[in-house]
């Protein structure tokens, strides 16, 4: 995945303690020697932007886009991450998954994914940590194509994600566990489908954005919503117009 980030981030929120910023699928939140050709990440552009060091208080996976959150001091960092970590923090995605999906709850825990070489030396008999998605369809589609051979049509829903917890790559992994897998997963998704909204939209990304975060904040002791509208993308092929 090689994208070019030469602009500025949209700040979504920002006071002397925080600085939120809106990322863009496919740019990384810090260096990774997993993605050693990566040479744009969000951490870094959001500190020259702003001119001082920031700390990420949560992540967000390389081709998710969404609202991104940095501390500007250690202490308010680990304050944040105390938040997060409690779940006193109210995390909305939103995502476009094959097939018509209802509303629902999932209770699924999830064994961490490990990677072969970073993580050789984890445990890798660890029990699944528990997991928990509410989720909630927003709008249904059926386009006139057949992607595969089972049906002539092909079926597609705008969900929002509610994570109560916060496992790697949790929605992607709980999306496929209920068959209605995110487009634009490569790990976790369907190579048709995934290839269709290439061709069909020239949407090449996973299609999952983070939205929302309300939390209060550790030291004014306020109630903060920052809030993304759903980007276009993700819009675009339930817009048949």
């Amino acid at each position: 995945m090689t994208s070019n980030f030469n602009h500025d981030l949209t700040i979504l929120f920002q006071d002397d303690y925080f600085v939120a910023v809106d990322k863009p699928s496919g740019l990384l939140v810090h260096r990774s020697w997993i993605a050693r050709e990566a040479t744009e990440f969000a951490l870094q552009k959001v500190r020259d932007q702003i001119g001082q060091r920031v700390y990420p208080v949560h992540r967000l996976d390389r081709p998710t886009s969404g609202i991104l959150l940095f501390a500007k001091d250690a202490d308010t960092a680990r304050a944040m991450t105390e938040i997060f970590t409690s779940r006193q923090i109210e995390k909305v995605y939103h995502a476009v998954v094959r097939g018509y999906i209802d509303d629902g709850l999932l209770d699924y825990p999830l064994k961490e994914e490990l990677d072969k070489i970073a993580d050789a030396q984890a445990n890798q008999d660890k029990e699944a940590q528990e997991a928990v998605t509410e989720y909630r369809c927003l709008q249904r589609i059926e386009l006139p194509f057949a992607v595969g051979k089972r049906h002539p049509t092909s079926r597609y829903s705008l969900v929002e994600l509610h994570p109560e917890t916060g496992r790697k790559h949790q929605l992607r992994r709980h999306m496929s566990h209920l068959r209605h897998p995110i487009i634009g997963d490569s790990n976790h998704g369907d190579g048709r489908h995934n290839r269709f909204f290439r061709e069909h939209f020239g949407l090449n990304r996973l299609m999952l954005a983070a939205t929302s975060l309300r939390f209060d904040h550790p030291h004014t002791k306020t109630a903060v919503h920052i809030e993304l509208p759903l980007p276009d993308d993700l819009l675009k092929p339930f817009q048949t117009d």
